[in-house]
């Protein structure tokens, strides 16, 4: 084979390997097929009192959550998400005056949000009841998402 052959399988060789490395990149397939992304987190308000715990909106549709809870009581609580189909979710203690955070993913179901305390205190505080319906809608034409 002559030096010209040579450059010339060699092109074809390189051009190849390109082309081949262009469609490998291309990521179609069932592997990489186009998956609708969850619903956008909503986020619940929340409060400790002396009446109890109360969550605003209790009735939301299943997905992404997160529960922003504020501690208006004199001593530290901490609060627990638990009900349907998932384990207990606990926080640190939440001192007075301040805030704490649940972050879950619910399914359709009925939930609770309660405060505890380690001290001894004259009577329960009232639990927040959570409704979690039908599935929310996915976040695939929501902009500004991360």
């Amino acid at each position: 084979m002559s030096f010209r052959g040579r450059k010339r399988s060699a092109a074809t060789l390189a051009s190849a390997i390109v082309s081949v490395a262009l469609v490998a990149g291309c990521g179609g397939g069932k592997d990489f097929a186009d998956q609708p992304r969850p619903a956008a987190p909503i986020q619940l308000n929340g409060v400790i009192n002396s009446q109890g715990v109360q969550i605003s909106p209790s009735n939301v549709g299943a997905g992404p959550v997160e529960i922003l809870v504020s501690n208006q009581t004199g001593a530290p609580h901490t609060l627990e998400l638990n009900g349907s189909d998932i384990a207990t979710v606990t926080t640190a203690p939440i001192g007075a005056g301040n805030t704490g955070q649940i972050q879950a993913t619910l399914k359709q179901g009925v939930y609770t949000v309660k405060a505890g305390s380690s001290h001894a205190v004259v009577r329960e505080l009232k639990p927040a009841r959570l409704v979690i319906g039908p599935e929310r809608q996915d976040s695939n034409d929501q902009v500004g998402l991360p």
